[in-house]
């Protein structure tokens, strides 16, 4: 089946970010999203599903299990399961990347303090 951005559900988050659901099935999901610049998601971890995202547009600055990793456009990384993790965009560009989870997100994400 075709997919296109155009006609996947959208929803928003945090402060003015986007997603788009171009695979949504309990085994796996797959979503584009744009974070505009300055934006940032809260920490957190997922007990069972492992994801990976890469970067279409943009450099994402990912914090790991209290390490920094920045990865540039065309490039991705891997997020085990029960990792503390969270994505930044700190530059003056929005940040436009695909994250895939397997299995589903869908109530296991467990956000933490700041």
């Amino acid at each position: 089946m075709k997919i296109s951005k155009s006609y996947a559900e959208h929803y928003k988050w945090g402060d003015e970010c986007c997603g788009w659901h171009l695979v949504k099935s309990p085994d796996l999901s797959i979503i584009e999203e744009l974070m505009p610049s300055g934006t940032v998601e809260k920490r957190h971890y997922h007990q069972k599903a492992q994801q990976f995202f890469r970067i279409l547009s943009g450099k994402a600055t990912f914090e790991i299990d209290g390490e920094t990793v920045v990865v540039d456009e065309g490039n991705g990384i891997h997020i085990p399961p029960k990792s503390v993790h969270r994505i930044r965009n700190d530059e003056n560009v929005d940040l436009i990347f695909l994250v895939i989870s397997q299995p589903t997100t869908r109530g296991d994400r467990f956000d933490l303090e700041e």
